[in-house]
């Protein structure tokens, strides 16, 4: 029994589908696995820390200050980092603005989703403006929540 042409055709049509689609996959993650073996850590500071009211505007006023260091695993994000630092800084300003459960932010669950999200926008900028580059992650070296 001979396969049909229509059939070998959309084989070979399926097959070179899905190599570029593997071929990308590999080089993500050889690209993660060459950042965790160069053993490389650089600390950027975000200068100054900042301060900026949290809660609801109906209430008394509560105050946060951060100070934020980003965490990257390339050298050369500090340079993409440096050269939009104030979009950089005007995006977390208004992530720590955006804030109204002020009890939230006094637990660990809650820093936590902070960091997350400020990650997320920060990598968010430096996707759009093509940097190549992204922070692995956003530490807050101090975090003081006043009410």
């Amino acid at each position: 029994m001979t396969p049909q042409p229509k059939f070998v055709l959309l084989s070979i049509f399926l097959l070179f589908s899905l190599v570029p689609a593997a071929w990308a996959e590999d080089a993500v993650q050889a690209e993660e696995e060459t950042a965790e073996e160069s053993g490389i850590t650089d600390y950027i500071a975000m200068e100054p820390p900042f301060v900026t009211h949290v809660g609801s505007s109906d209430g008394k006023l509560t105050y946060l200050k951060a100070a934020v260091t980003l965490r990257a695993s390339r050298q050369t994000t500090r340079t993409a980092v440096a050269a939009h630092m104030p979009r950089l800084r005007h995006e977390l300003v208004m992530l720590f603005g955006e804030q109204t459960d002020t009890e939230k932010l006094t637990t660990m669950d809650g820093q936590q989703a902070l960091r997350e999200e400020a990650k997320s926008r920060i990598n968010g900028v430096l996707e759009e403006q093509q940097t190549g580059e992204a922070i692995t992650g956003v530490l807050f070296t101090e975090f003081v929540v006043q009410k």
